[in-house]
C-alpha cells in the first residue's frame, strides 16, 4: 500500500526541472495508456487544437510514465500524448518515475481532480474505483484526496442515480447539483421525467429544487393531511438533503418533531452513518 503520498503530492504534479529528473525521448510505440485513467470522454476538439499546437512549438512539458512489463505506462499527460500521436511525433519527452500500482491508480484521479477534468459521473466512479480497489473507507479516502466526507458520500451516490439520468450527468447536460436534488424525490418513478425536464427547460439546481419540492409535496399529501409547511423547514429539509444525498423531511408538532432521512440499503446506510460519524465496534 503507498504510505504518505498525500504528503508529497504536489511534488509528483510540478514541472519537471531537469537538474533534478532526466528528460528522455520516449518512443511513442513504447508507450501504453494509463490502465487507471478515470477520464472516459476526452475532447476532440481540445486533443485537435493542441496538436496542432504541437506541430509548431513541440511538447512543452514532458509526460511522466512509470515503467510496465513491456514498455512504459502513462502517470499524467495523456492528452499530450494522444495530441503527439495525431501529428505523427515519433518519440515524446517524459520523466519516467518509480511508482506502486495504488501510486499509480490514485495519482490518475488526483492529476484529473487538480485540472477539474472530470464529469461528474467520471468523478463518482473514479472513488468508487479507488474504495474498492485500495480498501479505503469515505473518510480515508477523504483526507487522501483533500476532500471532505459528505463530498465524496455525496458524488458516490450519484452512481444510485437510473442509467438514463447517469448519461445526462457524464455528457454535461446536468450537473452534480442537479443529481442530488434528483436524489431527493420519495418516489424514484419520478427521477427520469423529472430529469428530463431540467434538460428540456434548462433549470437551474434551485429551479429544479422547487419542481422535487412540489413534487414531494403533492405525495405527502396523498397520503397525510395538507400541512403549512414553514419556509425555514422547507429550506433545512433542502440543506439536509444536500449533505446526505438522498430524501429527508422534517417533521414538526407544537415544539416537538422528527428528521427522517431516507436510505436505500446496507451500504446506503453505512454511507449515512459515516457522515453523521457514527461508529460501531465490532464485536
Amino acid at each position: 500500500m503507498a504510505k504518505g503520498l498525500g504528503k508529497g503530492i504536489n511534488a509528483l504534479f510540478n514541472n519537471v526541472d531537469a537538474n533534478e529528473e532526466t528528460v528522455q525521448n520516449i518512443a511513442i510505440k513504447e508507450i501504453k495508456p494509463n490502465p487507471y485513467q478515470p477520464r472516459k470522454i476526452f475532447d476532440t476538439k481540445a486533443i485537435n487544437e493542441l496538436r496542432d499546437s504541437i506541430k509548431i512549438h513541440g511538447v512543452l512539458q514532458p509526460i511522466i510514465l512509470r515503467n510496465a512489463k513491456k514498455g512504459y505506462e502513462i502517470v499524467v499527460g495523456e492528452r499530450r500524448f494522444r495530441a503527439a500521436k495525431e501529428a505523427k511525433l515519433k518519440e515524446i519527452p517524459a520523466v519516467v518515475r518509480d511508482l506502486t500500482e495504488e501510486e499509480m491508480m490514485e495519482l490518475s484521479v488526483i492529476e484529473n481532480l487538480q485540472r477539474e477534468d472530470l464529469s461528474p459521473l467520471e468523478e463518482a466512479e473514479s472513488y468508487q474505483f479507488l474504495m474498492k480497489k485500495l480498501s479505503l473507507t469515505q473518510a480515508k479516502l477523504a483526507e487522501r484526496v483533500g476532500k471532505s466526507r459528505p463530498y465524496i458520500a455525496n458524488f458516490v451516490r450519484l452512481l444510485t442515480l437510473p442509467e438514463e439520468v447517469q448519461v445526462m450527468l457524464r455528457d454535461g447536460s446536468l450537473s452534480a447539483g442537479h443529481g442530488r436534488v434528483l436524489l431527493g424525490l420519495k418516489l424514484k418513478k419520478n427521477i427520469i421525467p423529472t430529469a428530463k425536464k431540467a434538460v428540456a427547460q434548462g433549470l437551474t439546481v434551485r429551479q429544479l429544487e422547487d419542481v422535487v419540492n412540489n413534487l414531494n409535496d403533492n405525495v405527502s399529501r396523498e397520503t397525510i393531511k395538507p400541512a403549512r409547511v414553514p419556509i425555514f423547514i422547507r429550506e433545512s429539509e433542502s440543506q439536509l438533503r444536500d449533505k446526505f444525498g438522498t430524501a429527508v423531511s422534517i417533521k414538526r408538532r407544537d415544539k416537538k418533531g422528527k428528521i427522517e432521512i431516507e436510505f436505500l440499503s446496507d451500504d446506503d446506510l453505512d454511507r449515512i452513518l459515516e457522515i453523521l460519524d457514527i461508529q460501531f465496534d465490532d464485536e
